[in-house]
């Protein structure tokens, strides 16, 4: 059984460098065009079921891909960046270098933001709910976030070790039996990833 996480398109935020969290922007040109182009990788992998995080650019990816009824799961949010929502990565850089680069490590919590173990817990019981409703393979249309928890709860990856997901691209875990799962693919698109792009 494949759970099938795919990173939704390029944002107007992500363009800007700005930390999106709960807040909502739109697919950029660049975006829908990743979205059409992964839409085929999707359908050579025919995913029986599909959910999708309920935050905007992540419907309108499922959307563009094929499956406008997917399964709004709100529960598969990207991580509540509370007071940073909105900020611009090079700013926090040149500002708080070292709180940012500990919130990517998962050590540092932005002001009214959500806990890095305590989102991990979050994807984790919601992604197994999804996972072994059914024995059949689960696509899920997330955030590189969303990703990076994933990660870390099935592989035990911890998140200063992987770079985000590149919007529009594919990441495979394989689960066999119930046993842990298998990373089949991380960061697959039809493109080079693109390393500098936000969350």
């Amino acid at each position: 059984m494949r759970l099938i996480l795919l990173r939704h398109g390029e944002t107007l935020w992500n363009i800007e460098s700005r930390l999106q969290g709960h807040a909502n922007s739109c697919l950029s040109p660049k975006g829908i065009n990743q979205a059409t182009t992964i839409k085929s990788s999707i359908k050579l992998l025919s995913p029986s079921r599909v959910i999708t995080s309920d935050l905007g650019r992540a419907i309108q990816t499922s959307e563009i891909i094929g499956y406008p009824d997917s399964i709004k799961e709100p529960l598969l949010r990207e991580i509540n960046m509370g007071e940073w929502t909105g900020f611009r990565k090079p700013e926090l850089l040149k500002n708080n270098a070292d709180k940012y680069r500990s919130w990517r490590a998962g050590t540092y919590t932005p002001p009214k933001g959500e806990n890095w173990f305590d989102f991990c817990e979050r994807i984790k019981m919601t992604l197994q709910n999804w996972v072994f409703k059914d024995d059949s393979d689960l696509l899920a249309v997330v955030h590189s976030g969303v990703i990076r928890a994933a990660c870390n709860v099935f592989l035990n990856i911890s998140p200063e070790f992987l770079l985000p997901a590149t919007p529009g691209t594919i990441t495979i875990f394989n689960f066999d039996s119930n046993k842990s799962p298998k990373l089949e693919a991380y960061n697959i698109g039809s493109y080079i990833p693109d390393r500098n792009v936000a969350d």
